[in-house]
């Protein structure tokens, strides 16, 4: 069937509907770098949900007489660390995982029936009259399998991941721990990176140059990756992505 200028003209269409408003915008950006994202407020993004955990009883902070030192302080003089909402910490992320699995698996099962009829009362010697000619009672069925199944699996992942990003604190839990959520975005030609960090801290695994490592974090969320038009070439494009989901060979 010959292609017209009107079934390209629906394809366009179609494959335009698939893109949405991001391929309008792509189309939008050709021989421009992508914009970097507006400083926002995170807790007014949507779908934004305070962390609610369980929470110990609250204490009560006591003041002794002709003392200077406040019962539930955690220093003497002012902490300059992060301790309430909008305050900044800066988060070490220090992602090195590596795992090994070798896997293998035999499984082998044989199988043999044998069944006759040798003597019942003596209708083996009617046996002629239902099977063939020279049929006798004995080896009437037999049954041989067998199988053989052997699967191996090999698994080796290894990540690594060394950077540094400001987190702002949303929010104070009762007990004293913090969320936290930080941003980065770093433009280089014209592809731009991202790392977004978020989860719970404490207070105390905050060191004197508030500094917390990424393996101190509760609930930690951590993604890196990017966009731009070597992240567009290394992704399929989204007619082979919609394949991949309906195709079930």
């Amino acid at each position: 069937m010959p292609i017209t200028p009107s079934k390209l003209l629906v394809a366009g269409l179609l494959g335009l509907t698939l893109g949405g408003c991001g391929a309008a915008d792509r189309l939008a950006q050709i021989g421009a770098a992508p914009p970097l994202s507006a400083i926002q407020d995170p807790t007014a993004q949507p779908g934004y949900k305070p962390v609610r955990l369980p929470m110990p009883q609250p204490s009560v902070a006591t003041f002794q007489g002709n003392s200077l030192w406040r019962t539930g302080s955690r220093a003497f003089f002012k902490d300059q660390r992060a301790q309430q909402i909008g305050d900044i910490v800066t988060v070490k992320v220090r992602v090195t995982d590596k795992a090994n699995f070798d896997n293998a698996t035999t499984r082998t099962r044989t199988n043999n029936e044998n069944m006759g009829l040798k003597g019942l009362f003596g209708a083996q010697t009617q046996l002629t009259k239902i099977l063939p000619e020279g049929t006798t009672g004995e080896g009437l069925v037999d049954v041989n399998s067998a199988g053989k199944s052997q699967g191996s699996g090999t698994i080796r992942r290894q990540e690594q991941l060394t950077t540094n990003v400001a987190a702002v604190v949303t929010q104070v839990l009762p007990n004293g721990n913090m969320v936290i959520e930080g941003k980065q975005e770093i433009r280089v030609n014209f592809e731009v990176r991202e790392l977004i960090v978020a989860g719970v801290i404490r207070p105390e695994d905050i060191d004197t140059e508030n500094m917390i490592d990424s393996q101190k974090i509760a609930e930690a969320r951590i993604a890196y990756g990017g966009r731009g038009q070597i992240s567009d070439v290394q992704q399929p494009r989204y007619g082979q992505q919609v394949m991949d989901i309906l195709l079930p060979f």
